[in-house]
This record gives C-alpha cells, structure tokens and sequence, in this order.
C-alpha cells in the first residue's frame, strides 16, 4: 500500500509531489482538529458527571464557553485544513495529468513509427484518456484518503496511549490484523487490475474501429449481433467490472467488520475496566467515543484502498509509453549547405523480416525522384527511412552531406515537407489547419498558400470561409479538398524538400487538374521525392527507383527503363492497357 503511494508520488514528480505530500500533512492536522471534539466533550462530561463518578457535579458558564471554545476551534481548524488540502489535491492532480498527456504526445513525437504499428490507437487513446481521467479524478483522492486514513488512525492510537495504553493496545491489534485484511484485498484487486486496464484499452480500440468505419458497418449490415467483435469487447468489460466488483466487494465488507469489530472491542473493554473500577467514568466514556471515530478513518482508508492498484497499473500503462525507447534525438541544429540527399548500404527489418536490403542511393538536390514498385516491395519502408520515421539498422542516410542522426529531429524537420495519400486534418479552423506549422502566419500568407494550392476557392465559397471548423480528419470534406488543404500546408512550411506519398491516388477526375496544378506550384525549385503508381507523375521524373523485395533492381529515367526489360517496363504497360480500355456498348443498347 505504501510502496504504491509513494509511486503514485514520484509519477507527480517534484512540485505536485510537494503539495501531494502538504496535503497529507493537512490531513494529520485536520485529524488533530477533529480530535479536539473529544476534548470538548471531556469537558462537559466532566461537569455534567457527579463527584462520585469523578466528575464537578455542576456545569458552569466557563464550563461551557471551554466546550463551545474547543468545539468551535475543532470545526474552524478542520474546515480551513480541509479547504486547503482539498485544493492542493485537486491542483496536483490535474496539472500532474495535463503535465503528463503533454509529456506523452512530446515523447511520442521522437517515436520511431514501428511503435505506433505495434501499439494500437486504442491502446494510446485509452492510456491519455481513461487511464489519466482515472489519475486524475480517482487516483488523486484514492490515495489522499487512504493516507489520511491511516495517519489518522495512527494519532488516535498514540493520543489513546496517553489516556490507557491497554485500549491503545486493543487498538493497535485490530489495526494490525485490519492491515492483513487489506494486504489481501490489494493482492485480489492486483490479479484483476491488468485485465480492467486492457479490457478497457480493448473496448476504446473497438469503439474507435466501429466508428471509424461507419461506412463498412453500414455497407454490410454490420448491427446489433453482427458486430461480434464490438459487442465482445463490451462484454468483456462488463465481466471485468462485474469480477472486479464481486472479488472486492466481500473483502470490504470484511474490513469494515474488522473496523467495527476493534471498535466494539474498545468498548467493551472500556466498559469492562470501568464496571471493575479500573478506569474512571470519564476516561471510560472518551475511549467510547474515540472507538467510533477509529472505526470512520480505517472504513474510509479500507475502501478506497481497494481501487489502489488501479492506480498503480495505471501508472504502469502511462509509464510504458514514456519508457518507449526515443530515437536518438540529440544531434545538432544544422542548416545544411545543400539538399542532396544520399543512402548507403541502408538495411531495415521489422519484426524480423527484412524489409529493405543494402539500398543505396543519391538524390541531388532540386530534382524529382519517383519510387515505384510492386505493393509490399519497401516503397514507403525506403521513404520513412529516408525522412527519418524510422532509423536504419544498418548503413546511413544523409542529408546535405552529414547524417541525419547528426541532426536534432527539429533543425533535421525543417528540411522535409509531406503530402500523404491519406490526409489528416485536425479538428480547427481551415486557417488554422493551413498554418499548422507556422502557428504564427499571418492570415494573409494563409491565403497566400491556399491560392497556390488552389483551394481557395472552395473555401472562400463555404459559409464561414477560413473559419470553418471541420471535422476530426477532415470528414466533412472530399478527398480532393483535404489532398489541397494539405499541399497548402506544405507550402505554408516551404521546406526544401517535399515528400509525396501518390498524392492523387484517390481523388476523382474532377479534382484531380486542380490538384496537379497545386502540386506542380508546391514542388517547383525543390527537391522532391515521391511514390507513384500513376504513368505520368513517373516519366518526367530526373530518377526513377524500382524497389522490390527491399532491394532497388532497376533505376533510371523513363526512356532508359523503357529500353530494358524488368518490372519498369511491364509496370507501363499496364498502365497504358487500363488507361486505353473501354466498355463498348452492346448493339441494340439504347439509352
């Protein structure tokens, strides 16, 4: 149980740790303040109680005004401790999971991205939602009561020594035997905690899938008992709530019989000793009333404990994402004298396949260089290596004549532009989307960019023009649009090197000159990489790659590839044959 708080607390790191720890302090005070209620009641049972039973057999003004005195000191005292611990607590807890999605999507940037093909969205979606809703909210008062809880108690028992050190021993065995109680709950509650977390994780994965594929769902009836893997997701959830709650719960419950029973215990034993006149009426009746406020501190430290290691498999999930091993980012801020771009001897692998084989290369800078081949050859593998996505296992890529793990991934950053077939739009202002990377641009060089990328038109038809918010990923607009809103980005950035992932695979007819003029406007002066699968963004290219297998097996221009036999030649063809074919109407047809 302390080792788990005392984690939760390095997690916070240092400040909010401060104020976590203030807080537990306040704790112990508020429990000081509500512990002056007993010497106020002291103080009117010691004049309400006759001589005999070793009370003044009279109340008096001052009697009184001592009581309300102490009483009132008790409840302005904890009333005031509690207002400020509630607010550090509150303070800590959100800045520490506001500190920590931060830290999350800062270390992710530095990722490889094999990491986010190996972690599911879910996964990462659940860990900076549920998991640190659950810091944030739970976890902040799970641990503040639970140690408060237990401070509390353990003052009560070392103020009840001073009174009778054998009600402080009954106690302080009760407490003991209420730890064990506990140690067992907390085991029970750790085999069940991973599986809540990843049944959760599972359920966000596969909420997100559903919706993100609406239109599947809805092509192929995919409802209601059809939608078998949503529904198992959901069902899971509910066994490992329902598990969670059936385990737990009858554990509680013998924690709370173990507070009330040590409760019971005092009394008994205070009544026991003062029948047996071992222990005056006074002494008898405070150790009475203590045994109730015992019994509150262990019930609410006891119940909250249970949720403790939620927490701390929380912690761990969080944990796992900034432990994720970086690529090495501390290189240099470079401004590189020229643009070329060279490979050598590069191999990769992932998950043990390997996926580009001894690949070298030189792209001069200011030329196009088109990278075609067959699907799964290492087309986008050899780019991402190229940008830095991911790093070599062997051989270097360089830029401008230096390495780019020379390079700090923000100057090395500076240098690359991307238009990917699948474009991503945040949910923001059209504005806003264009200048993503300039925050700062003024609306004017927006325009600017929207206008070369030919996208201005249709924006400024829309009826808040610039300022329209689109949806997350832009799907409230049509593939052309996003494509142009993307390659105004681009230009916005005005990188000397632009990638382009088959920017027009998936546009239709009617956008697609728009975009072609747009892109002709973005690459033009610059250095520019891109996979095609289109004949004409290929034959004008300075160089074209042809990578199969991870290996490059043809390069050339279009006319020397076309004089040799090979996967070049034959890619062409094809593309000439589905361009030239037609459906001829059957005679007869009429419209």
């Amino acid at each position: 149980m302390v080792k788990v708080i005392r984690r939760f607390f390095d997690f916070c790191g240092e400040t909010n740790r401060k104020k976590f720890v203030t807080s537990i302090w306040l704790g112990v005070l508020i429990a000081l303040f509500e512990a002056l209620k007993i010497p106020a009641i002291a103080v009117m049972m010691r004049a309400l109680l006759p001589i005999e039973l070793g009370g003044n057999g009279g109340v008096t003004t001052r009697d009184i005004l001592m009581s309300l005195g102490i009483m009132l000191l008790s409840i302005l005292g904890s009333g005031l401790a509690k207002a400020k611990a509630t607010m550090l607590q509150t303070e800590a807890g959100y800045d520490t999971c506001a500190m920590k999605r931060i830290e999350i999507a800062e270390h992710m940037r530095y990722l490889p991205m094999g990491y986010f093909n190996e972690n599911s969205l879910g996964q990462i979606t659940s860990v900076t939602t549920n998991v640190m809703e659950n810091l944030e909210n739970v976890a902040t008062r799970v641990v503040m009561m639970v140690a408060q809880g237990l401070l509390t108690t353990l003052l009560i028992i070392a103020m009840l020594a001073l009174f009778d050190w054998r009600v402080a021993l009954v106690l302080l065995i009760g407490f003991g035997v209420f730890l064990l109680m506990n140690g067992n709950l907390q085991t029970a509650a750790g085999r069940l905690a991973g599986r809540k977390i990843a049944a959760d994780e599972k359920l966000v994965e596969k909420v997100l899938e559903y919706l993100q594929g609406m239109a599947e769902v809805k092509a192929y009836h995919l409802t209601g008992k059809k939608s078998g893997e949503l529904n198992a997701a959901i069902a899971e959830n509910v066994k490992i709530n329902t598990d969670m709650e059936m385990t737990l719960i009858p554990r509680m419950t013998a924690q709370t019989f173990i507070a009330k029973l040590t409760g019971v215990a005092m009394t008994a034993l205070s009544c026991a000793l003062f029948v047996a006149g071992r222990m005056d009426a006074l002494t008898a009746i405070l150790m009475v009333i203590s045994s109730f406020i015992v019994y509150t501190s262990l019930e609410t430290a006891g119940n909250y404990s249970a949720l403790l290691r939620v927490v701390d498999m929380s912690v761990d999930r969080a944990q796992e994402i900034l432990d994720a091993p970086q690529m090495d980012i501390s290189g240099e801020e470079i401004a590189p004298d020229s643009r070329d771009i060279a490979a050598e001897d590069v191999g990769f692998s992932y998950d043990r396949k390997k996926v580009i084989d001894g690949i070298s290369l030189n792209i001069p800078e200011r030329t196009t260089t088109a990278i075609v081949g067959p699907s799964g050859g290492g087309k986008t593998t050899l780019v991402n290596l190229l940008a830095r996505f991911w790093d070599t296992d062997a051989g270097t890529v360089s830029l401008g004549g230096r390495s780019v793990r020379d390079y700090d991934m923000d100057s090395l950053m500076q240098n690359f532009s991307f238009v990917f077939q699948n474009v991503y739009l945040f949910r923001d202002t059209i504005a806003n989307n264009i200048r993503f990377g300039m925050p700062e641009a003024p609306m004017e060089d927006v325009i600017a960019a929207a206008k070369k990328a030919c996208c201005h038109d249709f924006i400024a038809s829309l009826p808040e023009g610039y300022d329209t918010v689109i949806g997350e990923g832009g799907a409230n607009l049509s593939g052309g649009e996003r494509q142009r809103i993307s390659i105004a980005r681009a230009m916005m950035k005005d990188a000397p090197v632009i990638f382009l992932d088959e920017a027009t695979a998936n546009v239709d007819p009617e956008n697609e000159n728009e975009l072609t003029k747009a892109i002709e406007a973005l690459t033009r002066e610059k250095t520019v990489i891109m996979i095609a699968h289109r004949l004409k963004t290929v034959e004008h290219a300075d160089q074209i790659l042809v990578v199969d297998h991870g290996k490059i097996v043809q390069r050339g221009t279009h006319d020397q590839l076309m004089a040799e036999k090979g996967i070049y030649k034959a890619f062409v063809g094809e593309r000439r044959e589905a361009a030239s074919w037609k459906v001829k109407p059957q005679s007869g047809f009429q419209s």
